[in-house]
C-alpha cells in the first residue's frame, strides 16, 4: 500500500485507482490508522453498489494487483473451482493467503530441512514421485529436522498437520524446479504445445494438493491410533474420504450408528460442501475438514441445517464469524470425540 511502513502517531492515506473483474472501477483509498492505540491499514471507499460487500461474498478469494503507480487491479473469485485454479496458476498453497505472493517466490528452511530436501530429489533423477511418496518424505525430513515425537504431534496435532503441508509444498516447488527446468530454459515451437505443456504443470499442482490433505491426515489418525478406514465404500459404490472405525462396521447392521464418524477433506469448500451430503447413509453428521478461512453466516447456517459440522486447523477458527466459533471442531477436538467413541486413551 505505501513504500514503506507508516510511522506511528499520525493518520496517513493515499488514493488509487482499481479496475475490477467486470469492468467496474473505484477510486479507492489506502488508509493508514496510526494514532493512539491503532496500528492497521485498510482498503476504503468503494463506492455505491460495489457487489462484494455482502455476506455472501465472505470465503471468497480477493486478489488486488499492483499494475503501475496508482493502479491496480482487484478480483474476487467465488467458485472452489475458481480459487483452486488460482493457486496452482501462482503455486501457492491455500494456507498462504493474507500475505504478498513475490514476483519470484523464494523457499526458505532450516539447514536441516534443506538438506534433507536436495539428498531426496537428486534421486529423484528428474521425475515426479508418487503423491504418497511426496507426503511421506515432507513429513519425515520436517519431523527429523525439527525432532517431532508422537507425543509432541498429540498434543499440538492442528499446528503439526500445517507445518506438514507447509514442508510438502516447499518440496514439491523444488522438484518442479528441477524436473521443468531443462524445458522452460528453451523456447516452445507452438502456442499449442506451451498451452499443453502448462496445462500438464497445472493439473499436477491442483491434484497434489487435493491428495496432501488426505495423505497428512491419515499420518494424523495413524499416530493417534485411530481405527480408520481411507476411501471406504458406503451405499452406491460412494467412497467418501475417512471412515471410522472401518466399511465392515458400517455394513454391520448391529453396529450402533453412533460410534461411526465419517469426515470429508476439502482444502476449500465454498460450493463442494453439498458433495458430501449423501456419502454415508448410517451417518447423520457429516464432519468436513477444510483449510478454507472464513465462511459467511448464511453459508454457515446452511450447512449446520443439513448437519455438516466443520473441522479447521485450530489457528483457523477465528477468520469465522464469531457467533459460530464455537460450534466449529478443531483437529485436536476431533481427534478426542473419535478416541471417546473408540475407548482409546
Amino acid at each position: 500500500m505505501f513504500d514503506s511502513p507508516r510511522p506511528r502517531g499520525k493518520n496517513e492515506d493515499k488514493f488509487i485507482t482499481v479496475k475490477w473483474q467486470n469492468d467496474i472501477e473505484t477510486n479507492s483509498r489506502f488508509i493508514y490508522y496510526g494514532q493512539g492505540t491503532r496500528n492497521e491499514y485498510r482498503l476504503t471507499r468503494f463506492g455505491k453498489g460495489f457487489p462484494y460487500l455482502t455476506d455472501d461474498h465472505v470465503g471468497d478469494l480477493f486478489i488486488l494487483s499492483h499494475i503501475e503507480n496508482d493502479y491496480y487491479e482487484g478480483f474476487v473469485l467465488e467458485a472452489d473451482e475458481d480459487i483452486e485454479d488460482f493457486f496452482a496458476a501462482f503455486n501457492i498453497s491455500s494456507a498462504e493467503t493474507n500475505r504478498l505472493i513475490p514476483k519470484i517466490s523464494g523457499i526458505s528452511h532450516s539447514d536441516l530441512l534443506s538438506d534433507c530436501f536436495k539428498k531426496y530429489i537428486s534421486a529423484l533423477k528428474k521425475k515426479f514421485p508418487s503423491t504418497t511418496d511426496l507426503s511421506t518424505t515432507a513429513r519425515n525430513c520436517y519431523n527429523g529436522s525439527y525432532k517431532i515425537t508422537d507425543q509432541k504431534i498429540e498434543k499440538t496435532p492442528d499446528d503439526i498437520l500445517l507445518k506438514w503441508l507447509d514442508a510438502e509444498f516447499g518440496l514439491f516447488k523444488l522438484i518442479e524446479l528441477e524436473v521443468y527446468s531443462d524445458r522452460i530454459s528453451s523456447p516452445f515451437s507452438t502456442i499449442d504445445e506451451l498451452i499443453e505443456y502448462s496445462n500438464t504443470i497445472l493439473n499436477r499442482r491442483k491434484s497434489r494438493a487435493g491428495k496432501s490433505l488426505e495423505h497428512q491426515l491419515a499420518e494424523v489418525f495413524s499416530r493417534a491410533k485411530l481405527n480408520f478406514e481411507v476411501q471406504a465404500k458406503t451405499e452406491d459404490n460412494k467412497r467418501p474420504d475417512f471412515l471410522f472405525p472401518n466399511s465392515v462396521s458400517y455394513h454391520d447392521k448391529s453396529f450402533d450408528p453412533e460410534n461411526l464418524v465419517f469426515l470429508a477433506a476439502k482444502t476449500t469448500c465454498k460450493d463442494r460442501w453439498r458433495q458430501i451430503l449423501n456419502e454415508a447413509d448410517r451417518i447423520s453428521v457429516k464432519n468436513l475438514f477444510t483449510l478454507q478461512q472464513g465462511i459467511s453466516k448464511n453459508q454457515l447456517s446452511e450447512m449446520y441445517k443439513y448437519k455438516v459440522q466443520l473441522v479447521v486447523p485450530k489457528p483457523y477458527i477465528s477468520s469465522f464469524p464469531e457467533e459460530y466459533r464455537s460450534q466449529i471442531l478443531s483437529l485436536e477436538m476431533f481427534l478426542s470425540i473419535i478416541k471417546e467413541k473408540q475407548f482409546i486413551h
